[in-house]
């Protein structure tokens, strides 16, 4: 009887350990079919997003990786419609970033980039320093890059070349209006200026230019500089700011000086400036009022009167850069850098020759 117990329980022990066993090989193919899946799934999720593939290598179609700012003004949006345009008109395929006035999200796309095997990379710099290590992954992967509208402080091998604008000569045509538009003023000319986002390049140019033209006359002398960031709402606050200071409606005021001129560096500040001015009915005629970028709203404002002088910073970058992207991508050298033609438009032009600016 004794033997009997024993056997059948050996039996039930054999059975357990190979259903055991059927259950662990089981769980091992299900787990295998489900990474399988996954991956097929990857693979087919990644080749229908504009990325590098194949058959677009074998087209010859080259590939582009483009990481713009943000789109904090209608310029901005009109820079990035640009590039998307060329890139349409050359048959360039472009991987796009917004990086939300992050630098961190453009280190990110950058080393996405590089990861997809682009062909070129061209990116806006929100800032000037910290791009030395991105820059040299991308050297050592092989894949040149171009610096647009913004430049850096970078060692100059770890880039291609620079395309945009020349804001130390934005900067030197503003203050030529102004010394000339007061040519016949003996007193001090007090000047406000709002600058743009701290630590980049087109800010630090604009001042610089600026400030070169205005020290061959000692009358002139900027009072106050404020840091806008580019963005219209903090053009407002800062008008709001200097009104509610001085409580007064006859101009603008800074710490009980008045403001004979006020230099902009983009019209987005200069608008919400102007918005802050007409919420508070205050009366400005005899403030000059010099922006940069012409945009349609600020040509507007100034074809009414709310501005004396418009510097025109062109946002049409996109046939140029397709341009260089095809030169380099032959192996071809680049320039260093490549301005984009930009003019001036003030208080003493015909009106009726402005055509619309298209932003």
């Amino acid at each position: 009887m004794a033997t009997r117990l024993t056997k059948q329980t050996l039996n039930k022990n054999l059975m357990h350990n190979k259903i055991k066993k059927i259950q662990i090989i089981s769980l091992a193919i299900f787990i295998a079919a489900l990474l399988f899946l996954l991956l097929f799934l990857l693979i087919n999720r990644t080749s229908k997003q504009d990325v590098p593939s194949k058959s677009a290598e074998q087209n010859g179609k080259l590939i582009l990786g483009f990481s713009q700012i943000g789109s904090e003004s209608a310029w901005r949006t009109r820079n990035t419609q640009s590039i998307f345009e060329a890139a349409a008109e050359n048959d360039i395929q472009i991987i796009f970033d917004d990086a939300q006035q992050k630098q961190e999200n453009q280190l990110k796309a950058i080393r996405s980039f590089i990861v997809y095997q682009v062909d070129v990379i061209a990116f806006v710099p929100i800032v000037e320093d910290g791009w030395d290590n991105v820059l040299t992954e991308a050297k050592e992967a092989g894949i040149p890059v171009i610096l647009v509208d913004r430049q850096i402080n970078a060692d100059p091998s770890l880039y291609a070349g620079f395309l945009g604008e020349d804001g130390l000569e934005e900067g030197r045509r503003a203050a030529r209006f102004l010394l000339n538009k007061c040519r016949n003023r003996t007193g001090k000319i007090s000047i406000y200026e709002m600058s743009g986002t701290e630590n980049s390049s087109v800010v630090r140019d604009r001042a610089k230019g600026f400030r070169e033209v205005i020290a061959t006359d000692s009358k002139f002398q900027i009072i106050h500089s404020e840091d806008g960031d580019f963005l219209r709402s903090r053009g407002k606050e800062i008008a709001e700011n200097l009104i509610n200071s001085s409580h007064r409606k006859d101009g603008l005021y800074f710490e009980g000086q008045k403001i004979d001129a006020v230099y902009s560096h983009n019209d987005s500040m200069t608008l919400g400036m102007l918005d802050s001015i007409e919420n508070y009915n205050v009366y400005t005629g005899n403030t000059i009022i010099i922006s940069v970028d012409a945009e349609q709203k600020s040509i507007d404002a100034l074809q009414a009167g709310k501005l004396n002088c418009v510097v025109e910073c062109n946002p049409n970058l996109g046939p140029m850069l397709m341009e260089l992207v095809k030169q380099i991508a032959e192996g071809n050298p680049i320039p260093r850098v490549t301005y984009n033609n930009e003019t001036m438009f003030t208080e003493n032009d015909d009106f009726s020759t402005y055509e619309p600016r298209g932003y």
